[in-house]
């Protein structure tokens, strides 16, 4: 089940507004009562410092916390922070949400270059180790296109034939030429390339706190619906209702 409204009131009185508005995108677009893990996956590369600096991250993740206390029961995010490799293994939960971002990142040291298959690979590992038998969300947050592009594609493919849905979210310029690589990963063949198509991109601009809740929700959740079903003919999806969700750190 869903956590109810009073939990949110009591342990996270913050993402009130947040959790609301997470709902009308869910019910907007038919996935009221969906069960599903969510992941967080963030872009920790030298080129995001500023996004760090200004909230943008921290903001992204109190929203996909919202998000997740709707799909999820446990009131936690596992949470990959990558770079050139992987960077950290944490999580997010509504009792210990503020800060967060700025907490884990405060330890992390140098930023490096943006590697999207190392976390890929986390997430994948994560997922099936879990042993869940439902299908989940990966936010996968980034401000540029991988250093490797070959193994991000063969991830993504890779990643087709498991029921995880990769919404992937641009921080920058909307035309920028550095989201050219998502905007064709986006547009992979089916069935050619992969089973299913697994994943979403939009951008979210050079100032991400800025957009709307409703907005970045109904983007973040807009493709899940389509996959859902387009997952379950090949059978890349037999989940059933109430299956347990992963929790717990990534790579636990």
């Amino acid at each position: 089940m869903a956590i109810d409204l009073q939990k949110i009131q009591r342990t996270a009185p913050a993402l009130v507004d947040l959790y609301k508005r997470a709902g009308v995108s869910l019910r907007k677009h038919g996935l009221e009562g969906q069960r599903a893990a969510v992941y967080l996956v963030v872009d920790h590369s030298g080129s995001m410092r500023r996004y760090y600096r200004d909230g943008s991250v921290q903001a992204l993740a109190d929203r996909v916390l919202g998000l997740s206390a709707h799909l999820d029961d446990d009131g936690r995010v596992p949470v990959l922070f990558f770079s050139t490799d992987v960077d950290a293994l944490a999580e997010v939960d509504l009792a210990h949400h503020r800060g967060c971002v700025e907490r884990i990142a405060a330890g992390l040291g140098r930023m490096g270059q943006t590697s999207y298959h190392h976390a890929m690979d986390a997430v994948i590992d994560h997922y099936l180790d879990s042993g869940a038998t439902h299908p989940a969300l990966v936010v996968f947050q980034t401000d540029g296109g991988p250093s490797d592009r070959v193994a991000a594609e063969r991830y993504l493919c890779r990643a087709a034939r498991l029921p995880l849905f990769w919404q992937f979210v641009g921080f920058g310029d909307p035309a920028g030429r550095q989201f050219d690589f998502l905007r064709r990963l986006d547009e992979l063949p089916v069935p050619a390339r992969r089973p299913v198509d697994n994943a979403g991109f939009f951008p979210a601009g050079r100032n991400p706190r800025a957009v709307p809740d409703d907005v970045l929700y109904d983007r973040l959740v807009g493709a899940f619906p389509r996959w859902l079903a387009a997952a379950r003919a090949p059978g890349v999806i037999r989940s059933t209702p109430g299956a347990p969700t992963p929790s717990g750190t990534l790579g636990a």
